[in-house]
């Protein structure tokens, strides 16, 4: 696997415990819950036909059926996206089950008991499973082009040759891009776009109100046990759309091979100064009350103001996931003032 990629999972990855992380990032067979209809079969993510189906996906691909695709399998993030546009998938692989059984909340509305898991950890996808499933296509998001985000490099060739596979491109887009990708996707796939029209004004109406907000300076950040994460602005859908809006996010000066983040070691947390802290709230990441116990974060100016507030990295790609975003931050940036 490429050096940015592995970048990219030392910090992203949803692999509980970062550092174990990396050593297993070299370049992807799982467990899951399956559901089935009343027939015996998995569910159906829609139904098929209208004639030949095409979608031409961000890496140029011109993907091409004989009907319409009706059993959908997808990463965990796509398959969010496209459950709110009223695609149901078969399956999902990526972090979408907890430890106690719950729900990962990058699974946003995905009923994961109506699914089947064919891997919820990096390098674990259930070939022979996938294969069963009879799937007509695999959606994943990219951060590097060509590269589907999940999919293990050991098995991709196989999972190429059973069905087409659409990839999505993250990086350097807005996120307001993206959900247009996955909306082009989801209308191709036939689904029904109810509340689409409502959860997009409601995303709009909120971005507007995040110039308010343009005078305080927010850092973004990510904590993990032996590194404190600083994220580089113009790499995120989210935050692309979020200095786009006018929100002033610090970008770090130095940043490492990828381009995605600067890391620091929690000694020098305090580099770069801010009125608002947000932080990573996946569950990889360390929780508000674990990077406290680090002298120099919680003396950071911010962190001593309580103005420590969640940021919800990798929300579903569609306009209710967005909406919902953006309506909490805006709801906790409205409790933030410029700091001395």
């Amino acid at each position: 696997m490429s050096e940015p990629v592995l970048a990219r999972r030392g910090f992203l990855a949803a692999a509980a415990g970062l550092a174990a992380s990396l050593t297993l990032a070299a370049c992807g067979s799982g467990t899951g819950t399956e559901s089935t209809t009343a027939g015996g079969s998995p569910a159906p993510s829609g139904s098929a036909g209208g004639g030949p189906w095409t979608f031409t996906d961000d890496r140029g691909r011109k993907l091409e059926r004989p009907s319409r695709p009706a059993r959908v399998v997808a990463q965990v993030g796509s398959a969010a996206a496209l459950w709110d546009f009223g695609v149901r998938p078969v399956a999902v692989f990526g972090p979408h089950k907890l430890k106690d059984g719950g729900k990962d909340p990058q699974a946003g509305n995905v009923d994961i008991t109506k699914v089947t898991g064919l891997g919820n950890v990096w390098d674990e996808f259930n070939v022979e499973q996938y294969i069963a499933l009879q799937p007509d296509l695999l959606v994943s998001n990219m951060y590097v082009k060509d590269t589907l985000w999940y999919v293990p490099e050991k098995s991709k060739d196989t999972i190429e040759q059973v069905a087409p596979t659409a990839g999505i491109m993250l990086t350097g887009k807005s996120a307001t891009e993206v959900i247009g990708r996955y909306e082009a996707l989801a209308t191709s796939l036939g689904a029904d776009l109810r509340g689409v029209p409502e959860a997009k004004a409601r995303l709009e109406a909120a971005s507007k109100e995040l110039a308010a907000f343009k005078d305080l300076k927010i850092l973004m950040v990510s904590g993990g046990a032996d590194a404190f994460w600083v994220v580089n602005p113009p790499e995120y859908p989210d935050i692309v759309h979020l200095t786009a809006a006018g929100l002033d996010v610090v970008k770090p000066s130095k940043v490492d091979e990828g381009g995605f983040f600067q890391t620091l070691s929690w000694e020098n947390a305090d580099t770069y100064d801010a009125d608002v802290i947000l932080y990573d709230t996946r569950t990889q990441a360390l929780k508000p009350e674990e990077m406290m116990k680090k002298p120099t974060f919680a003396k950071l100016p911010a962190v001593k103001a309580g103005q420590l507030y969640p940021w919800r990295a990798e929300t579903p790609f569609s306009y209710q996931g967005y909406a919902a975003f953006v309506e909490a931050l805006v709801a906790d940036l409205r409790k933030a003032s410029k700091l001395p």
